[in-house]
């Protein structure tokens, strides 16, 4: 508990950094409806650039999230978080300044470009940084409540988009983005791993001498070396079997995440004519469930079912909540859909676990970035599959009438992790 305590500066940081990001998802939907297709509740080229976003966005983090991972297992987790935290503030506060459809565009554009390298960055660093902390035996109650503190940030988040304007939304969350960045800095301590800071400083004060120069020589060859390749993450998802299934699973659980959340909006919107506030409500419901399920169910239960059968049950249920969003009859299904938020948000902090445990304590940075790079791998195909599926459905041109054939569909994907789950076999890593 000592060292739970040891964290509560990186749990503020993720909390603001959260805060921030989650503040602008209810409103994003009617913003972007507002400039490509205003007055209208159906928008085909709104899925399409979305769909199209996410695509590039995995492109991106792909490369990215294990070449992040790997630095910050040489340069200290703090430098690198200090990337995501200060380029996040950016596209953020271009619509807080102004949402017409230029704006929009250019937001789009920055958006992009810097979620290639951004996305998913901190919670990945921050889950190295918690295994440096944290011995295995803990490490599960820790990633349960580190995603909580997320869940937390989302339903406080989206519980106060209901009182404020659009335009204001959007300048508060970049005010919260620029505290957080500033907090960081000034009170987050880099990690200690064995006691000891093992970390090269990036930039040193000291006037330079030729053995110096030498130093940074070979600190720059092995930041070269720090640059990841298809052979190095091949090798690392086949230097286990655990980690080879846990990949697997990773990959189909944000196959239908990336899918659930670029559809169910427009679905929601669609069939129901949702709207900002409808969204922030339906945020704070699962936002609610989710974080009393991280921050008390998890500590509870992960000691007694073990990360494999906690993974499997939220698997489970995250494949009936999605099945229940398809076939939604009434306005009121959605909400009731969201409560299996309780029991779903089991599943990443298992699966980051049962990684973390498989590898050593200076490799956590590139076991996470390498499940982040499965995951971008995921957010590549899952637009190009479900997005022009979804445009397709809610159009008069959909083959039958099923509006929410598209998710259902994403319901299947998650239904695979879920049985790849249930073969998941966590075994003690092999030291060499």
């Amino acid at each position: 508990m000592e060292k739970l305590y040891g964290l509560s500066h990186l749990f503020m940081t993720v909390f603001l950094h959260s805060f921030a990001i989650f503040m602008v998802v209810p409103a994003i939907t009617d913003v972007t409806m507002a400039a490509l297709c205003p007055g209208q509740d159906e928008c085909s080229l709104a899925i399409y650039l979305t769909g199209f976003q996410q695509a590039m966005i995995g492109v991106g983090t792909l490369v990215m999230m294990p070449l992040l991972g790997n630095l910050s297992d040489n340069y200290g987790r703090k430098v690198i978080l200090t990337i995501p935290m200060i380029l996040t503030i950016i596209p953020i506060g271009i619509l807080a300044y102004s949402r017409t459809k230029k704006f929009f565009y250019v937001y789009y554009v920055f958006k992009i470009l810097i979620s290639m390298v951004c996305e998913g960055s901190v919670p990945c660093l921050s889950l190295a940084y918690v295994a440096d902390n944290i011995p295995e035996s803990g490490r599960s109650t820790a990633f349960g409540i580190l995603s909580g503190i997320g869940s937390a940030a989302f339903v406080c988040a989206t519980f106060s988009v209901r009182f404020l304007s659009t335009a204001q939304t959007f300048q508060v969350s970049t005010l919260i983005a620029v505290i957080g960045a500033v907090y960081m800095q000034f009170f987050l301590r880099d990690s200690l791993i064995d006691d000891k800071h093992l970390y090269t400083p990036i930039i040193s004060q000291h006037k330079p001498t030729i053995s110096k120069v030498n130093v940074k020589l070979e600190r720059n060859q092995h930041l070269l070396k720090s640059l990841p390749s298809f052979k190095d993450l091949t090798s690392f998802l086949n230097s286990s079997l655990t980690i080879t299934q846990a990949a697997i699973v990773a990959f189909f659980s944000n196959l239908a995440d990336v899918g659930l959340h670029g559809s169910m909006m427009y679905f929601l919107k669609a069939q129901f004519h949702f709207d900002k506030n409808q969204f922030a409500d339906l945020m704070v419901i699962s936002g609610i469930a989710g974080t009393v399920s991280q921050l008390l169910i998890m500590p509870i239960l992960a000691p007694i079912l073990g990360e494999a059968r906690l993974l499997s049950i939220g698997l489970f249920f995250h494949c009936v909540h999605m099945f229940l969003y398809s076939i939604a009859w009434s306005s009121l299904v959605p909400y009731a859909s969201a409560m299996f938020s309780i029991l779903f948000v089991f599943s990443q902090p298992c699966i980051r676990s049962i990684v973390s445990k498989q590898v050593g304590p200076h490799e956590q940075g590139k076991a996470q970035g390498c499940i982040s790079g499965i995951c971008s791998v995921a957010q590549i195909v899952s637009p190009l599959v479900f997005s022009p599926l979804t445009a397709l459905f809610l159009s008069e041109k959909a083959p039958f009438d099923f509006p929410g054939f598209s998710i259902m569909c994403i319901g299947f994907a998650s239904m695979i992790s879920f049985v790849q789950s249930t073969m998941l076999r966590v075994v003690p890593p092999t030291l060499s």
